[in-house]
């Protein structure tokens, strides 16, 4: 097929150039009324005057005028395929494809098989207009990438507002964005109130709202309002750009399926021609066949042979499954990363940050020996008042957000207690708040409680007043994430440097199949290389977004980070980047890869077991040239039809 590109031998070079992106979407347009297709349907009018001169007129040897006529037929049907098997050849390739159909349609018009070289010559061209067709589809997601890049930034200066170029904005410069219009680089929200539109950079279709203290992304759409923008990142640094960067380079690693495609198609081919020229001439010089007759099979068995449903509909249906990905805000950076996803047998999740929000939040007020809840709010919050623990500052939080007030001129002689907790006097009584270790080194009487968790404990005037449960807040979709994995036969698996309480409170509430509490992050690498090794785990991806998860997501069989707020170290190890900072995208993720590979094998099992059945049609005489053609370009169409199906994935 002749790739509707420039500068680029493959469609899967050409994914990340945008003036190739523009021509596909315009020959898509105008698929039938450019120059290849005018020139097209003249040549199918002089095919069907030929096929009036020998079926109607029965004139099978033709005059000099009449051989002009066909070859200008063929000419204009296959010009381009003419054009390439000469570049093939200077190339030194010498075998593709297109060589391939020179030989059989010349073979054709030498035995006079006239309306079968015009035919060849015209239905394969239908078939690589049919084609270019599907590859304008496969990149419509990449053509939306590249319409979401933003085109000026409004930036505050001395002398107004004036319109510049998102690379030319630096970090600190302060941005105007109207209703409608793109978000031009990644900043923090001063003021203005909007509903934005994330789907270019994440996938979801339903808007957020963005007010004051926000962090809003490059590409993104502000709806119904005005906002002024503080910059926190340069325009190349920006979500955007990562993510064309990440999605331009994806299809440059191949996948061991494709590599194998391409090294098997410079073999076949010439094993092809062999087979041909030993059916078209052994036969007759050892039987004293007809030649015209085996010829004839040769030339079938060439048609048929061509291996073009393997070239081109094998990496369409990896650059689909990609496209796919990042249309749901899944950025996965080569087609090798597809099959490796498909694999995988077992996931390990970095817990804080990735499974939670990383965020202290109190799960529960609990008072004791006729102490209410305010007032063990209270006297909590007062012993924690000067702490910068993020329990502390929970508590502080939670009783703010319950209307509480602390005098704090009434705090005297407070103190820490390194490792338990704090000490301090508020309004004349002595508080302390802590773990349960203090309250035992106090010989305080103090209930345990029947619940997991972080557990901070009140005693006032040596009194125990009751318990504080701290938990990190789960992300809203992680439950569902676990139950995912469990329905595709994925084990999961939660790494966590949180104590065997915490850890084992947050698996049994997302009911994960295994745990291990109190690592560090040296730890991690080395546990994980542990797991690596037991074969019952299988092929391993590991989930982290914090720059201690780098290098154990670059030990991983797939090195998945969470996108959206996870470091840039993380991001730049990962092989698959997920912009929600969902975990459910992970399962996502999987299924797209398993049903991108299901839909690569079906394409070779089909195109090899069509093929198998006509060359050996072809080689017995069964299988006409016609037949030969049908059978080659109805291969290739359907493969690519059944790669488009990946556009149409939905993952429940």
């Amino acid at each position: 097929m002749e790739p509707i590109t420039h500068r680029h031998s493959t469609f899967e070079e050409a994914a990340h150039c945008e003036a190739c992106l523009a021509r596909a979407q315009q020959q898509r347009n105008s698929l039938f009324f450019n120059a290849d297709a005018i020139m097209l349907y003249i040549a199918i009018a002089l095919f069907v005057c030929e096929l009036l001169f020998e079926n109607v007129f029965h004139k099978h040897h033709l005059q000099l005028e009449e051989l002009i006529f066909v070859l200008i037929a063929y000419l204009l049907a296959g010009g381009s395929v003419l054009t390439n098997a000469g570049k093939t050849i200077l190339r030194g390739d010498f075998f593709d494809e297109n060589v391939l159909m020179v030989i059989a349609t010349a073979g054709a018009i030498a035995i006079h098989a006239y309306t079968e070289a015009i035919g060849i010559m015209i239905f394969f061209k239908i078939g690589e207009l049919m084609q270019s067709l599907a590859v304008a589809r496969s990149r419509r997601s990449i053509v939306s990438l590249l319409a979401s890049k933003p085109e000026i930034a409004r930036v505050h200066t001395a002398a107004g507002v004036v319109e510049r170029e998102p690379e030319d904005v630096m970090i600190g410069e302060k941005l105007t964005v109207r209703p409608g219009e793109k978000i031009p680089l990644d900043g923090i929200v001063l003021e203005g109130h909007s509903q934005i539109n994330t789907a270019a950079i994440t996938g979801e279709s339903v808007p957020v709202s963005a007010r004051k203290g926000d962090t809003v992304m490059a590409g993104q759409i502000c709806i119904d309002g005005a906002l002024t923008l503080r910059v926190t990142r340069l325009y190349k640094e920006s979500s955007i750009a990562k993510i064309m960067e990440l999605v331009e380079h994806a299809t440059a690693r191949k996948a061991k399926t494709e590599k194998f495609i391409t090294t098997f198609a410079k073999h076949y081919t010439p094993c092809v021609v062999l087979t041909a020229l030993a059916v078209a001439f052994i036969p007759s010089l050892i039987m004293g066949g007809e030649l015209t007759k085996w010829v004839y099979r040769a030339l079938v068995l060439l048609v048929i042979s061509c291996p073009c449903a393997l070239v081109i509909s094998i990496p369409l249906g990896y650059f689909g499954g990609i496209g796919r990905a990042s249309k749901s805000g899944i950025l996965i950076k080569g087609s090798n990363f597809i099959d490796a996803l498909s694999r995988t047998t077992s996931v390990v999740f970095d817990k804080t940050g990735t499974l939670t929000h990383g965020v202290f939040v109190v799960k529960s007020v609990e008072p004791a020996n006729d102490f209410s809840k305010e007032q063990l709010l209270e006297y909590a919050a007062a012993a924690e008042a000067h702490s910068t623990h993020p329990i502390a500052h929970s508590i502080l939080e939670y009783h703010k957000a319950a209307g509480g007030t602390l005098n704090e001129s009434k705090l005297e002689e407070a103190k820490a207690i390194p490792g338990k907790g704090v000490s301090v006097h508020y309004q004349g009584k002595h508080i302390l708040v802590g773990n349960a270790s203090l309250l035992s080194q106090q010989h305080i009487i103090f209930s345990q409680p029947n619940h997991e968790g972080t557990i901070v404990y009140v005693v006032i005037n040596r009194i125990f007043a009751g318990m504080i449960t701290i938990g990190d807040a789960l992300r809203d979709d992680a439950a569902k994430a676990i139950q995912q994995l469990k329905r595709q036969g994925i084990e999961s698996i939660m790494l966590t440097g949180d104590n065997e309480e915490a850890a084992r409170s947050i698996a049994n509430s997302l009911k994960i199949d295994t745990y291990h509490a109190g690592l560090l992050p040296e730890d991690k690498v080395t546990f994980f290389e542990k797991l690596q090794n037991e074969q019952d785990y299988g092929q391993i991806a590991f989930v982290g977004d914090g720059i201690n998860d780098a290098p154990v997501i670059a030990r991983a069989d797939v090195g998945i980070a969470m996108g959206g707020l996870g470091s840039d170290a993380a991001i730049e190890t990962a092989d698959v980047v997920l912009m929600t900072d969902a975990p459910s995208k992970v399962s996502q993720a999987i299924a797209i890869a398993r049903h991108t590979r299901t839909i690569v094998w079906q394409n070779i099992i089909f195109a090899f077991a069509i093929k198998g059945i006509f060359i050996t049609l072809g080689i017995i005489g069964v299988a006409t040239m016609w037949e030969a053609v049908f059978a080659d370009v109805g291969t290739s169409l359907l493969a690519l039809a059944n790669s488009t199906r990946v556009f149409a994935f939905k993952h429940s």
